[in-house]
């Protein structure tokens, strides 16, 4: 793939993403924070919805020898610290490295706030990495479910992508999304008036 197409692929991605966040309303701090409260599943679905698309993808060019994948080895300090570091800044700023930039979009002020501490974060991280990496290293390496059930990538990813789809449906069941986003979040529910205003009934 030349350096142009795959500019060109990633912008798609991206326009892509940033609508499937604007139409799910994820990038919304209320919403984020609610999940990280437990109060909203809405950013759980979408996610999980993503993954469980990626799976198929990923399993179809795959198998079909489109693509290598190439796993990140696993490092148990880095993984759990970092999760945990991300997970708490979530919380607190109602934003992540992907949302933020949509938040900046919708025209959310204190978004360039979280969108500059992300940056100046990673340029802390760059220079500090030669300085923690003895402490962040120890793991197994590159550990994939497939290699170690003995099973091709692309029958258990469409395997986990179909458990990931029957979770889902429970899962709108149990919290369907218009009852966390509301009525009005589509424009397709009954719009509340102004203070003082009285609605007219159609006449039949």
């Amino acid at each position: 793939m030349s350096v142009l197409s795959a500019i060109l692929v990633g912008l798609t991605m991206g326009l892509v993403f940033g609508l499937a966040l604007e139409k799910s309303r994820v990038f919304e701090p209320g919403v984020i924070v609610g999940q990280m409260q437990l109060r909203n599943f809405t950013m759980l679905k979408v996610f999980l919805t993503a993954v469980a698309t990626g799976l198929v993808v990923l399993a179809a060019m795959n198998g079909f020898g489109i693509i290598k994948l190439a796993p990140k080895a696993t490092l148990y300090t880095a993984d759990i610290v970092g999760g945990l570091i991300l997970g708490a800044g979530i919380t607190l700023a109602g934003a992540c490295p992907g949302t933020v930039l949509a938040q900046v979009g919708a025209g959310y002020r204190d978004a360039w706030a979280t969108l500059a501490g992300g940056i100046c974060g990673a340029m802390a991280f760059g220079y500090l990495e030669p300085t923690l990496k003895p402490w962040l290293s120890g793991g197994p390496g590159k550990l994939t479910l497939d290699q170690m059930m003995g099973l091709p990538f692309w029958l258990v990813a469409l395997v986990l992508a179909a458990l990931l789809v029957v979770l889902l449906v429970v899962m709108e069941r149990w919290r369907p999304w218009r009852s966390e986003l509301g009525r009005n979040v589509d424009g397709d529910g009954e719009r509340s008036l102004p203070s003082g205003s009285t609605r007219i009934a159609p006449q039949s």
